[in-house]
């Protein structure tokens, strides 16, 4: 379940006035998500993806994957994607002293939450923001449906290039060699 805050712009220095209670606080274009913990599958789905990641970028050494870190794109863009993958190279540029990414990580992925407000934020206004930062490729995923939606950078924007289910295998252009049965991913 989220909750927005319409009318007030909300900037990174508000959210150091928020309190500490397990709650997920994101801004998007001066506007404040909240999200409480997410559900069990959704966090175990978050896990096996940042591991198979994991397992590739330890094998080929190309980059790094976290969990819910922390994307400062600007003072009204803060956001907490599930799983991120970033090359050394933008790594090297993008952390700041906090620890924090001040730029668009290769790869961003989402697990959806339930309730409608969720889908259309990583559906839309998540999409939006990524695609307008510089993302190159965003994944979405349904726990529920054992399905991903892989959208890459086309241009300017992000265009849903397959959507992929249960028994087929993810792969990228970004992540040479990176292969997963989709499927894996929700056990």
């Amino acid at each position: 379940m989220s909750q927005t805050y319409e009318g007030v712009r909300w900037t990174t220095a508000d959210l150091e006035l928020l309190p500490d209670n397990g709650n997920r606080y994101e801004i998007i274009d001066g506007e404040l998500f909240v999200t409480r913990a997410p559900h069990w599958q959704h966090q175990k789905a978050c896990t096996r993806i940042a591991s198979a990641l994991d397992d590739w970028s330890l094998s080929t050494r190309l980059g790094e994957v976290v969990t819910t870190p922390g994307v400062i794109f600007t003072d009204a863009d803060n956001v907490i994607p599930d799983v991120v993958w970033i090359s050394n190279h933008r790594l090297g540029i993008l952390l700041d002293d906090e620890g924090h990414l001040t730029g668009a990580p290769e790869l961003v992925v989402e697990v959806l939450s339930a309730g409608a407000d969720n889908e259309r934020r990583d559906k839309e206004v998540k999409l939006k923001l990524y695609a307008s930062r510089g993302v190159q490729e965003y994944w979405i995923v349904d726990w529920r449906l054992q399905q991903i939606e892989v959208y890459r950078r086309e241009k300017a924007t992000l265009v849903l290039a397959v959507t992929l289910f249960a028994s087929d295998e993810i792969t990228s252009p970004l992540l040479p060699g990176f292969s997963c049965v989709v499927g894996r991913l929700f056990v």
